[in-house]
């Protein structure tokens, strides 16, 4: 899927306004622009923002790629343990329900999702990450 690199502000405040002002403007042309280690320090080399943000943001990207995953389940992701679509396609859906609930418990800014994710849409968003290829490197 592809949104907005506004939809990145809640991870890095800002971040959004300062990769549209370099013509970057869709999570797809992020990982267009900083799949690699070096891409992503060339982009930070020229927007002035920290790798480990861009790297944050990028892995962020790469979840909303994972059809159904939203912003918010992404990030419930992230603070679940799963940093990228890889790590999504080896999960056990029972055992990654469990860290979601728990995640979620946690973190209050998360605690309003609406609803958290069954273990059958888990299982449906790991297959569609078995589907898609690697788009980041490390």
């Amino acid at each position: 899927m592809n949104y907005p690199v506004s939809e990145l502000d809640a991870i890095t405040p800002g971040i959004g306004n300062v990769l549209k002002s370099h013509k970057i403007r869709t999570t797809a042309r992020l990982l267009e622009n900083a799949r690699t280690p070096k891409k992503r320090q060339t982009l930070a080399d020229k927007t002035k923002i920290p790798v480990r943000d861009i790297l944050r943001a990028v892995t962020m990207a790469d979840r909303l790629r994972v059809k159904g995953v939203g912003r918010e389940h992404a990030e419930l992701l992230e603070v679940a343990g799963v940093k990228t679509v890889q790590d999504l396609r080896y999960r056990n859906p029972a055992n990654l329900a469990e860290a979601i609930a728990e995640a979620a418990a946690k973190h209050k800014e998360l605690r309003n999702l609406a609803l958290l994710p069954s273990e059958k849409v888990i299982c449906r968003w790991i297959e569609s990450a078995k589907k898609l290829k690697n788009e980041v490197s490390y």
